[in-house]
């Protein structure tokens, strides 16, 4: 195991391409190269690990044919899949971490998830022609929240927020189930109705976020850290799926190592919590972990026909070395054992019933069977403390 009393094996894994998460699903639809003004196919940027940058979109401009289709291109560079007006760009950064880039289509503002290469997403940025005026950090880990300050030097006025004051740059504290409903002319903040949670203080200005029709719901998922955030986005009046930004709380086929709380608090967050979302949500996670978390969920229930077809998928794609951002929740579902705890065949694997223990043991095996798999040199474990914060955290 990495790192005493660490038991669960996502999030911040081992370095290398294998170290944790992956996701896999069938491919739907055709797919085709982003095409700049002129039309002809843009340049790709690249990340160090060679996996191609992604666009998920929503551009009416896109063909008919793409409409609603979401999933990684495979073809070396920017890829579009089209849903309605809220793009992603998946932007791989450092050696598995994805970093988000969320475009208003209409209006051209944007917003940046877990700013880990602040220079890379502003020049992506550039390219795309959006303005650029908040961050929404999941988590305090340095391949997270690195990016936050350079960031703020480089574009002056950055909002960043989050839900756990360890996070460099933080400017504005969040809370659970907190609601930015961001329109062009004036942001305003809003609790769900039935929640008794009070306003949040905010630490800066309060700058308008132009968002246009994308609404963001906070959601509190600790378990990976004590103050662990996960985004919810929708726009209003569309009928595309909702998105979800899960850090290192949900992974495609498995979850976060649990490093703050209880396994309680982390059977709420994915079960509860995330687990209630609309099973079209689509999921952004944090790291390319998917092909050794489904590996992991094949010794757990070897029987599953879903996670043989999603491990089968899952391998492909790591030969094409090609993202598997993002699932669905549906999906997890059917594959992901940390939200199958109530299962029998996953109650069987563990030796438990109840969900948190259930959970728990999961977690623990999780730790042993990545180790097994790709035991992590000095180095990896050196990077490791530092995603963790075990060697402190900038301010």
């Amino acid at each position: 195991m990495v790192g005493g009393g660490v038991a669960c094996g996502l999030g911040a894994g081992p370095v290398g391409r294998r170290g944790c998460e992956r996701k896999a699903g069938p491919q739907r639809g055709r797919l085709e190269p982003a095409r700049g003004s002129s039309g002809v196919p843009e340049a790709g940027l690249f990340a160090p690990s060679a996996r191609a940058l992604v666009c998920l979109s929503v551009s009416p401009s896109c063909p008919e044919g793409l409409s609603r289709l979401w999933g990684p291109f495979f073809g070396g560079g920017v890829g579009w899949l089209s849903s309605a007006t809220m793009k992603v760009k998946v932007i791989p950064v450092l050696e598995d971490n994805y970093m988000y880039l969320v475009i208003e289509e209409d209006t051209r503002e944007a917003v940046a998830v877990d700013v880990a290469v602040p220079k890379r997403l502003l020049e992506i940025a550039g390219r795309e022609g959006v303005s650029l005026t908040t961050v929404l950090t999941t988590h305090h880990h340095w391949d997270h929240a690195r990016g936050n300050v350079e960031l703020a030097r480089l574009q002056p006025g950055m909002v960043v927020m989050g839900g756990d004051e360890r996070i460099c740059g933080l400017t504005r504290m969040l809370v659970h189930e907190e609601e930015l409903r961001v329109s062009t002319e004036y942001a305003t903040w809003e609790m769900r109705e039935g929640t008794t949670h009070p306003r949040p203080a905010l630490t800066g200005p309060l700058a308008p976020l132009q968002f246009g029709a994308i609404h963001v719901r906070c959601l509190l998922t600790p378990g990976h850290t004590s103050g662990h955030m996960s985004y919810f986005l929708w726009e209003d009046e569309s009928l595309d799926p909702p998105a979800l930004f899960s850090g290192d709380a949900l992974s495609v086929a498995g979850c976060g190592w649990h490093l703050e709380g209880t396994a309680q608090q982390m059977y709420q967050s994915l079960t509860e919590t995330l687990g209630t979302l609309p099973p079209q949500t689509k999921v952004f996670c944090g790291h390319e972990h998917t092909l050794c978390n489904l590996e992991f969920a094949h010794t757990v229930e070897p029987h599953n026909d879903h996670v043989r077809a999603k491990l089968s998928w899952a391998q492909k794609r790591d030969e094409d070395d090609v993202p598997t951002v993002p699932s669905t929740l549906g999906e997890e579902l059917l594959y992901n054992p940390f939200l199958r705890v109530a299962e029998e065949a996953v109650r069987k694997f563990t030796g438990k019933v109840a969900p948190a223990e259930v959970l728990e043991v999961l977690c623990r095996e999780r730790a042993c069977f990545q180790q097994a798999v790709e035991p992590p040199q000095p180095q990896a474990r050196a990077l490791l403390a530092l995603q963790w914060g075990l060697l402190g955290h900038q301010k």
